[in-house]
């Protein structure tokens, strides 16, 4: 038996130093021509790869094998296919989730700093460990941490051991309704080539629809902080999306799916030969504000759930 405690306490004394290393390596990665060709599901954020990617997956996975034997009792799923992998359980009650660089195309592109690493810890029903780190955002880097209903985010301090940054990470607490002047914006992704045409459905229910590629960056610290009031998701995939579920419920909201209003949970999943990616099946909408969950509901009635739907 994993004592969740225990799993939780061994992250958090290894993983930010690793992510840390990882990230610079990305960053010196990205100085370079390293794009890759690979996936296929028309999607330009989901198709991005590069050699980063499986660089720092390789790195995490092999960290993750190294530090501590609790790790490969877990079962991992990691969005690339490099790493040591078959060292981990295929069957333990806890999964560790992966997502090397979430943000890939803006990597690549140069086009901004938003993107970030990804490590989830999840069970059947819920998230219970999200550490996210975003090496370029501010001046020397950014984390956001959720773990036993709690939010922690801030800038990094390289100057200091990165699991003392972590650790000394400021509490986040819910935002103001938006309802009462709190934050309106939602991040779409996944709709394929309607994700503007969703976008300004969303804001016409008086939210602010924002399509993935007019995001300013990943939105971890933004949903954390209270500068974003959720996020609406075609089907998405189990490799980053969980840190914004528990982001969300640490902070009084959740992650529901919008044809049912029946809080997720990671029972389903269908892996999408496309993207080489499992996901979670249909429409998925994610606020701390459960008011904002509802219009969300709301609007997406009727949208089709099936993913790559003519």
């Amino acid at each position: 038996m994993i004592d969740l405690a225990r799993l939780t306490a061994a992250l958090d004394l290894h993983l930010p130093s690793v992510l840390r290393w990882a990230g610079a390596v990305a960053r010196r990665m990205r100085m370079y021509n390293i794009a890759l060709e690979g996936k296929q599901s028309g999607s330009a954020n989901t198709d991005a790869l590069t050699l980063a990617d499986l660089t720092v997956q390789e790195l995490v996975v092999g960290a993750l094998r190294d530090c501590d034997p609790l790790f490969r009792k877990c079962r991992i799923e990691a969005e690339e296919t490099t790493g040591d992998l078959d060292r981990f359980a295929t069957d333990a009650p806890y999964t560790i989730a992966l997502d090397p660089i979430d943000g890939t195309k803006q990597y690549r592109d140069k086009t901004g700093n938003g993107w970030c690493q990804i490590l989830t810890v999840r069970s059947e029903p819920t998230v219970h460990y999200s550490l996210v780190y975003l090496p370029e955002q501010g001046t020397e880097g950014y984390w956001v941490r959720a773990c036993a209903g709690t939010v922690t985010s801030g800038p990094d301090d390289l100057s200091r051991p990165a699991d003392q940054v972590v650790a000394a990470l400021p509490r986040r607490s819910p935002a103001a309704p938006a309802a009462d002047g709190g934050p309106k914006s939602i991040y779409l992704i996944g709709f394929q080539q309607r994700e503007r045409e969703r976008a300004a459905l969303v804001s016409a229910a008086g939210l602010n629809g924002v399509p993935a590629d007019d995001a300013p960056s990943a939105i971890y610290h933004l949903l954390a902080e209270g500068q974003f009031a959720g996020s609406l998701i075609h089907s998405p995939n189990i490799y980053d999306f969980p840190a914004s579920l528990q982001i969300a419920r640490a902070l009084g909201g959740d992650s529901v799916w919008t044809d049912t209003g029946e809080s997720v949970h990671f029972r389903e999943l269908w892996m999408d030969e496309r993207a080489g990616m499992l996901r979670l099946p249909r429409i998925v909408a994610t606020s701390p504000d459960r008011a904002v969950l509802k219009t969300l509901c709301d609007v997406a009635q009727g949208w089709s759930p099936f993913r790559y739907d003519s």
